[in-house]
């Protein structure tokens, strides 16, 4: 039976980042991965895909993309070759092509038993760097026997994929959004579903966006603001990075639509927030600028005016007067992609480190299992955390956890005794 110390499932971002924190700090480790380094990246993403964030951001610190510009969007494929070249880069100790099936808490004695397809491994601790990509979404709404074809985006690679006609989006996250865009520019008659959504500025007064929620603390924050637990972003570093904007994608020839409700019959069904959405879209993008703009002139940066980002176009037809259904068949629709999120997927994890909902039990990342960790999830410290410099940070912080974790364990009861033994003294008080 093969030991270590700490087994950290995943060789994404969020495991390459503990295991080069876990070897600086000369804690024994193996890294299982069941497909290749970064597999996600490379076949669970569209072809045309680019980073959200610009090169000199979305990145380790110890590694610059030598072959993208600082402020370009590096592709997916690329991102992959990145994150492969850093593990070599400190010599990772990865096994590729293992699968985990299942990890238990040893009866009556330190440490877990997994096992995996590649045999028994029995760790003094385990870290589910699995990351919140796990178990695509897809509501349950179209019937199986309706012959549109449904796809999850993850599913998605090219508008050549898809069988004939008009195209149904679900969702308005960056994947929503820049798939719709991309469907469209291909020559497909395209419908939207928008739903609640931030939208910041791609760049603003020559900075991009994530330059200024870094300078003014959002990717600090630590808390979802209440109400905005189920809020998507829409960005996007397409085509060089711009900003989305859900009124020129209307005028671009996307029909947009409301939140999607219900199908019935091979109706879809929608609600009737789609102006309410955009607006509220257009108040976080108008907040942010309006902070930026506190933020340059308290600090009297020299940043040149930007008051064209102000001017928003006048709402289109479909947002004025709202389509509430459409009838699939008689639109000509032959797909429908729902951008609809991912679930994560535990079932192998079979410890006690998840509450009532089954969501993962955690402070920073330390479970509620003794010995049990979770990286790469959304919020898991900060609003940065999923991020490829934010998991870094907290990749860091579970790293020294672990390193503090085995001093204490190296202590033993045999350490040979200084002190002269003390003698116990009864007082009384005087009567």
């Amino acid at each position: 039976m093969e030991k270590t110390d700490t087994l950290v499932i995943g060789a994404g971002q969020a495991g390459i980042a503990l295991s080069e924190h876990l070897s600086k700090l000369d804690v024994p480790h193996l890294v299982l991965e069941r497909q290749r380094i970064a597999e996600r990246w490379r076949s669970e993403r569209w072809d045309s895909l680019v980073c959200n964030g610009p090169a000199w951001h979305d990145r380790f610190p110890g590694l610059d993309f030598d072959d993208v510009a600082p402020d370009a969007f590096a592709g997916k494929e690329r991102v992959a070759d990145y994150l492969e070249a850093y593990a070599r880069k400190f010599h990772a100790p990865i096994r590729t092509g293992v699968e985990v099936l299942k990890v238990v808490r040893n009866d009556g004695r330190p440490g877990f038993t997994v096992e995996t397809s590649d045999g028994v491994i029995e760790a003094n601790r385990v870290v589910a760097a699995t990351g919140p990509f796990q178990q695509p979404l897809i509501p349950q709404l179209i019937p199986a026997d309706n012959p549109v074809k449904q796809m999850h985006s993850a599913a998605y690679r090219n508008p050549q994929q898809l069988p004939p006609g008009a195209v149904l989006v679900v969702g308005s996250g960056s994947s929503g959004v820049q798939i719709a865009d991309e469907l469209q520019r291909a020559g497909r008659q395209v419908y939207l579903s928008v739903g609640p959504h931030d939208r910041p500025p791609r760049r603003y007064r020559e900075r991009d966006f994530c330059w200024w929620l870094g300078v003014l603390g959002e990717w600090d924050a630590q808390k979802v603001k209440p109400g905005r637990e189920h809020v998507t972003i829409a960005v996007s570093g397409a085509r060089g990075g711009h900003t989305v904007d859900f009124r020129r994608l209307a005028e671009q020839g996307i029909t947009l639509l409301g939140m999607t409700r219900s199908c019935e019959n091979g109706v879809m069904q929608f609600q009737p927030d789609l102006a309410e959405n955009i607006a509220r879209g257009d108040e976080n993008y108008l907040g942010l600028l309006d902070a930026a703009d506190a933020y340059i002139a308290q600090n009297g940066l020299d940043l040149p005016p930007e008051p064209q980002a102000r001017q928003l176009p006048p709402d289109p037809a479909c947002v004025r007067e709202p389509i509430l259904s459409l009838d699939l068949a008689a639109s000509g629709v032959g797909t429908v992609i729902w951008a609809t999120g991912f679930a994560v997927d535990y079932r192998w994890l079979q410890v006690n480190a998840f509450d009532e909902k089954g969501k993962p039990s955690h402070q920073r990342g330390i479970s509620s299992e003794p010995g049990v960790y979770f990286l790469g999830l959304p919020w898991l410290s900060r609003r940065g955390s999923s991020f490829i410099w934010g998991v870094w940070h907290d990749a860091k912080f579970i790293a020294d956890h672990i390193a503090t974790q085995r001093k204490y364990q190296a202590y033993h009861a045999s350490t040979p005794a200084t002190a002269a033994p003390v003698r116990e003294t009864v007082c009384r008080a005087a009567d």
